[in-house]
C-alpha cells in the first residue's frame, strides 16, 4: 500500500485530491489522505461578495466529504513534519491531542498566511480578507459599527466619524474588491439607520504604487481608479500603512486616518511551518522542478502559494493564483501516479488566460487572452467565470438564485454572532 498524504485544502491541496480520487476508485494499492484544520473548500475569490452581503456566507463553501469518493479526510492542524522518518503529526479534537500519519508520497499545500511586517498595533487590530471567517467577520464589524454610529452615543463622544471610516490597505485585487464590496454596502445601507446620511461615510484605499491593480495594464488601473474615486472612495496612492494606534492609522507620508477599522490585504508570508523543513526555498516558499517535486526529496511535491514552479516560458516563478494553482494540483496528482506505477511525470506547463476583478455597481475590469474589457461587460464576465469555477452544481445554483434576489431586494443587515446570550435571572 502507498500512502499519499495531503496537508491543506486550498485550491492546490484539494484539485490535487479530486484528480487522485478519480484513479484510486479501483486500486486498493493507494490510500490517499487529505488532512485540513477546516471541513470545508472555500472559494476565495467570493470572499468579498461574502462581506458585503451579496451572498450567503454558506454558499461559496463546499464540504470537503461530499466532493470525496476515495479520499479519507482527516479534521486537523498541522504541528511537524518530519521528512527523515516519513511522518506528520497531527492534532485535533477538544484536547487537541495528536496522531502520527506515515506517509509515502507527501503534498505539502498549506498555503500562506497575512504578513503584517512587524508594524505596530497591526496584527492586534487589523481586519484582513484570507477566509471565510474574515469576510464574516468584515460584515459583521460593518454592521456593528453602523449600529454604533447610529446612536446618540456616538454623537455627543464625536465618535461617529472613526466608526463610519473604513482603511483597506493594499490596490492589489483582493484590496480593491473589497473596498468597493462594502462600499456599496455600507452605502445602500445607510438609508436605515436615521440619525446618519452619506456623506458621512469615508472609505479610504492605502496602496504603495502609482496606480492600483498593478497586475493590469496601467489604463485598466486608471479606469478602475476613476470610478472608485466617484464612488466616493479615496484614494491614498504612493503611501504606506506604518501602524495603527487607538488614534487611528498612520501613514507613511506623516498622517493619520481617524479610524477603529482597517482591512490589512497588503501582505502575505508562506506558511511558519514551511520554515522547519530542510528544503531548498526562496522567501519561505518551497522549490520544486517542472515536476512539482521538492529538490533532492524524493516523494516530497509542493503546490500553490506554498511553492516556487518554474515557468518553462519566462523562465520566472509562476505567480501564486487560484488558476495556476488549482492546474498544479491536477498535474500533480498525475505525477505522483506515474512514480507510484514507474511511469513517466509530465511537467507543468500553463499561461494565465486572465485576470478580473470587480470594483462595485456592476462595474469591473478584466484582462482576457490579451484583451482588455472594463464596465458591464467585464463584471458580467467575472460573475460567468467565476460562477462556472465554483465547484459543485448545487453552490451554483446557490449563488446564481442569491445574485438574482440581489436585483430586487436590499441587502441583509443581520448581524451574525457566535457568542451565547446571556441567560435572563
Amino acid at each position: 500500500m502507498k500512502r499519499v498524504l495531503i496537508l491543506g485544502g486550498g485550491f492546490g491541496g484539494l484539485y490535487a485530491a479530486l484528480e487522485l480520487d478519480k484513479h484510486i476508485g479501483k486500486r486498493d494499492d493507494v490510500e490517499v489522505t487529505l488532512v485540513n484544520r477546516e471541513n470545508f473548500f472555500s472559494f476565495t475569490p467570493m470572499l468579498h461578495e461574502v462581506a458585503a452581503s451579496d451572498l450567503d456566507v454558506t454558499h461559496i463553501v463546499n464540504p470537503v466529504r461530499k466532493m470525496l469518493k476515495h479520499v479519507r479526510f482527516f479534521l486537523g492542524d498541522v504541528e511537524s513534519v518530519d521528512l527523515d522518518r516519513r511522518a506528520v503529526t497531527v492534532a485535533h479534537g477538544f484536547e487537541r491531542h495528536t496522531h502520527e500519519l506515515a506517509y509515502d508520497h507527501l503534498i505539502l499545500s498549506l498555503g500562506s498566511t497575512s504578513n503584517f511586517f512587524g508594524l505596530p498595533g497591526l496584527e492586534e487590530r487589523a481586519l484582513t480578507m484570507k477566509s471565510l471567517a474574515d469576510a464574516s467577520g468584515l460584515r459583521n464589524r460593518l454592521i456593528e459599527h453602523l449600529e454604533e454610529a447610529d446612536t446618540e452615543c456616538a454623537a455627543k463622544a464625536c465618535a461617529r466619524g472613526p466608526l463610519l471610516t473604513c482603511v483597506v490597505a493594499g490596490g492589489g485585487f483582493a484590496g480593491v474588491e473589497t473596498i468597493a464590496a462594502i462600499n456599496d454596502f455600507v452605502r445602500g445601507a445607510i438609508r436605515f439607520y436615521p440619525n446618519l446620511g452619506n456623506e458621512s461615510i469615508r472609505m479610504v484605499l492605502v496602496h504603495s504604487g502609482e496606480t492600483i491593480l498593478p497586475e493590469l495594464s496601467e489604463k485598466l488601473g486608471r479606469y478602475a481608479a476613476r470610478k472608485l474615486a466617484e464612488r466616493g472612495i479615496e484614494l491614498r496612492l504612493g503611501a504606506r500603512v506604518t501602524g495603527m494606534s487607538d488614534a487611528g492609522v498612520q501613514l507613511s507620508d506623516g498622517s493619520t486616518l481617524a479610524t477603529r477599522m482597517l482591512v490589512w490585504t497588503a501582505g502575505t508570508a508562506p506558511h511558519a511551518l514551511l520554515s522547519t523543513l530542510p528544503c531548498a526555498s526562496e522567501r519561505g516558499r518551497i522549490v520544486v522542478d517542472e515536476h512539482l517535486e521538492v529538490k533532492d526529496h524524493p516523494g516530497v511535491w509542493a503546490v500553490g502559494d506554498c511553492a516556487v514552479v518554474p515557468d518553462g516560458k519566462t523562465g520566472r516563478a509562476c505567480p501564486p493564483t487560484a488558476q495556476h494553482a488549482l492546474r498544479q494540483g491536477r498535474v500533480l496528482a498525475r505525477n505522483v501516479l506515474a512514480a507510484i506505477d514507474s511511469g513517466k511525470k509530465k511537467p507543468f506547463r500553463f499561461a494565465t488566460v486572465g485576470q478580473l476583478a470587480t470594483i462595485g455597481r456592476r462595474t469591473g475590469v478584466a484582462n482576457v487572452l490579451g484583451v482588455n474589457f472594463s464596465g458591464f461587460v467585464a463584471w458580467w464576465l467575472w460573475r460567468t467565470i467565476y460562477l462556472a469555477k465554483l465547484p459543485r452544481a448545487e453552490k451554483k445554483i446557490r449563488v446564481a438564485l442569491d445574485w438574482t434576489l440581489d436585483l430586487f431586494f436590499s441587502k441583509d443587515l443581520v448581524q451574525l454572532t457566535t457568542a451565547r446570550p446571556s441567560r435572563v435571572p
